[in-house]
């Protein structure tokens, strides 16, 4: 239930996405969706979790840039951007010596050693290092299609390319490079659903992990290892 309220957001661009077509409109209602995620959890917590609020900046003033220039370039480098700074996030406390941000987070419900909680926590790091590897990746795949589509028609203004329908007769004399940026554009946003089902196998991978490793609770009515029953001595 967590990991859906946390990908809510990204789940609303994608199928904003999917029906419209229109990756201006997706990033708007994406941070309007970000903005209420944040204060729905303020609301039932009282707290505001350092990982929403990461995500929360980064969206407002990168999907605000986007917007504002027309400019797909900046909401298309921001799950680098969060990934990334997740990976600073957890990776700096172990690195101080200090408790993991994972076994904060997740301490309370289950008990391992600080060396299990030492190697689970690197191993987020790793996962949002490499997310955020592959999503540039798929991003400057998109960037270079464009590029070539607008060389190729110069003549054209910026908001031909906003939302790319290769069935308009301005793209007819380029329809195959036009066709190369939009699927280069959909694999962008097909990525970021598949990157929301990895996040849950991983989720699933660490917790039996964990699991594995579990300490057993001390049973308080149990008799001290090694003791002998109490007996009544005679005098």
């Amino acid at each position: 239930m967590k990991l859906l309220f946390d990908t809510f957001p990204v789940l609303l661009f994608v199928g904003i996405y999917y029906g419209a077509g229109d990756l201006f409109l997706a990033t708007g209602v994406a941070i309007v969706a970000t903005i209420v995620q944040v204060a729905v959890f303020w609301l039932r917590h009282r707290r505001f979790e350092k990982m929403h609020l990461i995500s929360a900046a980064l969206i407002v003033l990168l999907g605000g840039l986007t917007i504002l220039l027309r400019d797909k370039a900046f909401i298309m480098w921001k799950p680098t951007l969060v990934n990334w700074a997740f990976a600073v996030v957890f990776l700096i406390p172990q690195l101080m010596g200090k408790k993991t941000l994972f076994e904060r987070m997740a301490g309370h419900a289950i008990k391992v050693p600080g060396s299990v909680w030492n190697r689970a926590n690197v191993m987020w790091v790793a996962f949002f290092l490499l997310a955020g590897a592959a999503n540039i990746y798929f991003a400057r795949d998109y960037e270079a299609a464009e590029t070539r589509l607008m060389a190729a028609l110069p003549t054209l203004g910026a908001e031909a390319f906003e939302k790319l329908d290769c069935a308009k007769p301005a793209f007819v004399t380029h329809r195959d490079l036009c066709s190369a940026a939009a699927a280069s554009e959909q694999t962008w946003v097909n990525f970021k659903l598949v990157l929301i089902g990895l996040t849950f196998v991983y989720v699933l991978m660490i917790g039996f992990y964990l699991a594995r490793h579990m300490e057993p609770e001390a049973d308080a009515d149990a008799e001290p290892r090694g003791s002998e029953p109490a007996t009544d001595k005679k005098p």
